[in-house]
């Protein structure tokens, strides 16, 4: 989809029945432009036919958090309460934006609904979302507000060794702010999010939204807020220690994972796929699990594994893809995902993937 044609698409979704003088104007192009542009989006599916019919499913729906990376790669082991020599990087984060960005390298059109300052970082959120194709018109930015930052130390081998992050930014990210956005929501085939927003803001989702919702439970810190909400969730990708957590389940052995994710079914979460680590991903449905091994790779830095394992299982829903393909497209991009200093990793893409998965 072009930026014009996006615009087009956002202008009839605010108003379904706005005439092609309208947006015309609204645009500053004229009326026969609007007709091409209105023809190409019909061709390409995204609306259904006369009388601006959009689609469902066009676009996958991103509520979670964007942050400033700030990133220390260490050249030697990590020495405590030292200063240690090493490399310093920064680049844009958060797992919400993390996981959008992920998607569009991989095809996928994204809408991220988020909360960001009109600071120095909050211009580079929005000039690095347009150039990635990240489409933020829904997204708040708070008139004197931070944009949220993420610190994180690696040891040489690339492995994360602490962080820390300031978010409370996302507290912005409100019932109110969500309810105020629900077409954008509602029009989506698929909504994704993560625990870094407010425990209210997730309940509301869960209550109102009419299509499949993902979680990413970004850390034990805040994954007990997916508590009340577990039966409403349709795939929940937790680590080892997040697992543990929700589904009350001691992890020491793979019948603890197998035990746990039956648990986290038993609360009514439609697909489990717990990342474990050097022991690949255990996947699970009520009628079908599985364990598969880490794809290969040359690891480099682990810190946007995670996010892309995520982006990568909403991606295999969109293509239709069954349980043991949607956990080999999720270790395919963390495969991916680690071969790059950067958090996000410029090659990613559905082809990448599928190159990847066929390694299996």
């Amino acid at each position: 989809m072009t930026q014009r044609e996006r615009q087009i698409l956002q202008c009839i979704e605010a108003d379904p029945m706005i005439s092609q003088q309208k947006l015309a104007d609204q645009l500053g192009i004229t009326r026969s432009s609007v007709g091409v542009h209105i023809y190409n989006l019909m061709r390409k599916g995204y609306i259904a036919g006369k009388g601006y019919v959009l689609r469902s499913g066009s676009y996958a729906a991103v509520v979670g958090g964007v942050n400033m990376d700030i990133g220390g790669l260490a050249y030697g082991p990590l020495v405590a309460a030292d200063s240690n020599p090493g490399k310093i990087t920064m680049s844009l984060g958060g797992v919400g934006r993390n996981i959008a960005h992920n998607l569009c390298l991989m095809g996928v059109d994204v809408r991220l609904l988020t909360a960001y300052g009109d600071d120095v970082y909050g211009e580079k959120v929005s000039a690095s979302c347009s150039e990635t194709g990240i489409d933020i018109t829904h997204a708040l930015r708070v008139k004197g507000g931070t944009t949220s930052t993420y610190l994180f130390i690696s040891g040489p081998d690339g492995d994360m060794a602490m962080a820390l992050s300031d978010m409370a930014i996302c507290d912005q990210i409100t019932p109110g702010y969500l309810s105020s956005n629900l077409t954008v929501l509602q029009n989506a085939q698929v909504i994704v999010c993560d625990t870094n927003i407010p425990q209210e803001s997730l309940i509301f989702l869960a209550e109102n939204a009419k299509v499949p919702i993902f979680c990413d439970p970004v850390s034990t810190a805040k994954a007990e807020k997916l508590l009340p909400i577990l039966s409403r969730i349709h795939t929940l990708k937790p680590n080892k220690l997040e697992a543990e957590l929700l589904s009350g389940v001691p992890i020491h052995s793979h019948g603890d994972v197998e035990a746990a994710a039956k648990a986290l079914l038993d609360k009514g979460v439609h697909r489990i796929f717990i990342s474990m680590g050097a022991d690949g991903m255990y996947a699970a449905t009520a009628e079908e699990q599985l364990w598969l091994p880490n794809l290969p790779g040359r690891m480099i830095n682990t810190t946007g594994c995670g996010d892309a394992a995520m982006a990568a299982l909403v991606w295999a829903y969109l293509e239709g893809t069954d349980l043991h393909g949607s956990a080999l497209a999720g270790l395919a991009a963390g495969s991916i995902a680690m071969e790059s200093q950067q958090t996000i990793n410029p090659a990613m893409s559905a082809t990448a993937l599928r190159n990847r998965m066929a390694l299996a």
